[in-house]
């Protein structure tokens, strides 16, 4: 009898205390924010609904605690078996969006990163540096620099599955100032990059005619000193004070500046380019307002189509008298110029803006990826890709522009001076009209302008919408298309100074001071949160989790030593060496260049100013945060077994 009040007098004992655990560990979930149910599929801490293994040694309903057996579906494992802790859980929020295919993804990806620039900056800057020699720092630049940072934004974007603000949260909240600089860079970008392809649609709508407007000097905005100098003129002879009936069209025509004296007085909006521009902010509406679902179809088409332009005017290019001339041009090597420090620099300034990364865009993009996608295969295929349409376009424009010289009888370093918009609104469409069936390759041409930047649109907002929609999902999410409305909106505000007569001042003055500094200090900030702060081998172990093996050391070492030298030599030399910004005559004043500076400023002061936010709110005592991947078969939820004051 004795014995029996005992059991009875135990047991009641465990289930009392049992109890009282259960209840600690309810408390202790309520207070994360987070509720545990049995659920027919598993959801890791990241929002990721799957049911599949998390990891490649976990089984369906297997999980194990750190000691003891682990049970699962009536199976047992034995104490010396390997064990895996998983953590299951539901969420009362929204299933997260995910790509219909994996194509759309990378499209996507390939689509944001091969923009305009590929076009006309690396061509002119691989001639300007030394041609063929200028390859090997881009290459450096690429492997150590470009595409450690492009694998480390996807694999973040991936792991975490939220955007460039709410990221930040699970890595070292007290860099949060770091997403909302990323989306106010990108608001500046949008104000003057979409009135580049505005400029491209004021092109094909003129296209479409059997004479090219910029092929005469007898319109009514054309000067006396235009020359037509067509191929079949062989009387008309080209002087330095000699300007292009395409020169003229795009200065007094298309652009107007003209009648601008300068960034003083820029003059009304122009009604035709302000139409244009609407039109295109339209279709980016209707191509993001649902989300990837939309956009991973429209990419199919506008990532797609410049890649068979860009061949049909290679062949094109390549059939044309005194092509060889510019081809030579383009890759005869001057070892001589690797010596230059501004080789380097504008080898590193060149990939860093190709790839992309630290404008919030990659890290959107992954965050609607499967959780165990290849995002290391992804990162060196895309770039890749990349890489190599900046060197085939280099043949495309300079076969053109071996043309030019040859029909001008000059030199093609002559032809070739013009740089950015130039080189494709003058000098590529000059050639296109002395070709023969110049109406269908200017229509084609600019359709691939066009295209290339709706890409590079579609990412830019994207990525915004989707660090806003993460930090505010109650409410936003279930307000998307009237959210992304909005947005568009304000760009097309933000870019009415862009579209007038000194508009194309404004351009150049976004493109050189207002955003190129500020993101490259912000992603060095990136970097280091990252990398110093958050830990290198914590951020191996989720990639671990995540893919199912450990980063090499080449990738270490870059994350934590390289990367960051890459990001700082590129903004010393920025100090160091400032551009001397021109465009057409006009000569930047000194207090333009304060006021590019300024614009850059205010994105970037989200930082300290969330920092010291965020340091005057905290509670002043250090407490242990829980780590993403404590271990290499541990995944759990929050950021990292660490005594800092940095937590929520």
């Amino acid at each position: 009898f004795f014995n029996k009040v005992t059991n009875m007098m135990m047991t009641s004992m465990l289930t009392k205390d049992k109890g009282e655990n259960e209840g600690e560990r309810d408390k202790e979930r309520e207070d994360a924010g987070g509720e545990e149910e049995e659920t027919s599929g598993q959801q890791v801490s990241n929002g990721f609904t799957t049911s599949t293994p998390q990891s490649p040694r976990e089984g369906p309903g297997t999980a194990a605690s750190s000691g003891g057996t682990a049970s699962g579906n009536g199976s047992s494992m034995p104490l010396g078996g390997l064990r895996t802790l998983v953590v299951q859980q539901t969420s009362l929020d929204r299933p997260r969006e995910t790509w219909s295919k994996k194509m759309d993804f990378l499209l996507s990806v390939i689509g944001y990163a091969v923009d305009l620039g590929n076009v006309w900056r690396f061509p002119y800057i691989c001639y300007q540096n030394g041609g063929g020699a200028f390859l090997l720092p881009y290459l450096l630049m690429a492997v150590f620099g470009g595409v450690p940072l492009f694998y480390m934004e996807l694999a973040l974007g991936q792991f975490h599955r939220s955007g460039c603000i709410s990221i930040w949260k699970h890595i070292c909240p007290i860099f949060k100032g770091i997403g909302f600089a990323i989306c106010i860079i990108a608001l500046y970008i949008a104000f003057y990059y979409n009135t580049i392809m505005a400029w491209a649609l004021y092109y094909l709508l003129s296209s479409f005619r059997p004479t090219l407007p910029w092929t005469t000097c007898t319109n009514e905005w054309n000067t006396a000193n235009c020359n037509r100098y067509m191929s079949t003129d062989h009387n008309v002879s080209w002087s330095n004070s000699s300007t292009s009936p395409a020169e003229e069209f795009y200065t007094r025509q298309v652009l107007q500046v003209h009648l601008s004296p300068g960034l003083h007085q820029l003059g009304s909006v122009s009604w035709q380019l302000a139409l244009c521009l609407l039109f295109i902010f339209t279709v980016v509406y209707f191509s993001i307002w649902k989300g990837v679902k939309t956009s991973g179809k429209v990419v199919w088409v506008t990532a797609t189509f410049p890649y068979l332009v860009l061949v049909v005017l290679l062949i094109r290019g390549a059939t044309l008298p005194g092509a060889w001339r510019g081809v030579v041009f383009y890759l005869k090597p001057d070892w001589d110029k690797l010596l230059s420090t501004t080789v380097w620099i504008d080898a590193a300034a060149q990939i860093f803006f190709s790839l992309g990364p630290g404008f919030g865009v990659l890290l959107a993009f992954a965050s609607y990826n499967p959780f165990h996608n290849n995002c290391y295969k992804d990162a060196l295929v895309t770039s890749s890709v990349n890489c190599l349409t900046s060197f085939l376009s280099g043949f495309v424009i300079f076969t053109v522009l071996g043309y030019m010289a040859e029909m001008r009888q000059q030199n093609v370093d002559d032809v070739a001076k013009d740089a950015g918009p130039s080189l494709l609104f003058i000098i590529y469409a000059e050639a296109i009209a002395n070709m023969p069936a110049a109406t269908f390759f200017a229509i084609i041409f600019f359709l691939m302008i066009i295209m290339l930047g709706l890409d590079s649109t579609f990412a830019g907002l994207e990525g915004v919408i989707t660090a806003m929609l993460d930090e505010f999902p109650h409410i936003l999410v279930k307000r998307r298309e009237w959210f992304v409305f909005g947005l568009v909106c304000v760009c097309y505000l933000g870019a009415l100074s862009t579209l007038t007569y000194g508009g194309a001042f404004v351009v150049k003055l976004f493109e050189e001071y207002a955003t190129g500094p500020a993101v490259i200090t912000v992603v060095l900030l990136e970097v280091i949160a990252v990398s110093w702060f958050y830990g290198t081998n914590r951020f191996c172990n989720d990639i671990q989790v995540m893919l199912g093996f450990y980063p090499g050391c080449f990738w270490r070492v870059c994350w934590v030593a390289i990367c960051p030298c890459f990001l700082l030599f590129i903004i010393i030399s920025f100090l160091a060496f400032p551009p001397e910004v021109k465009l057409f005559h006009y000569q930047y004043p000194q207090w333009t260049t304060v006021l590019g500076y300024c614009i850059g400023v205010s994105s970037f002061v989200c930082v300290p100013a969330y920092m010291i936010y965020h340091l005057l709110n905290a509670k002043g005592t250090f407490r242990q945060v829980p780590s993403l991947s404590q271990t290499k078969t541990q995944h759990t939820s929050t950021c990292g077994v660490s005594l800092q004051i940095f937590g929520d």
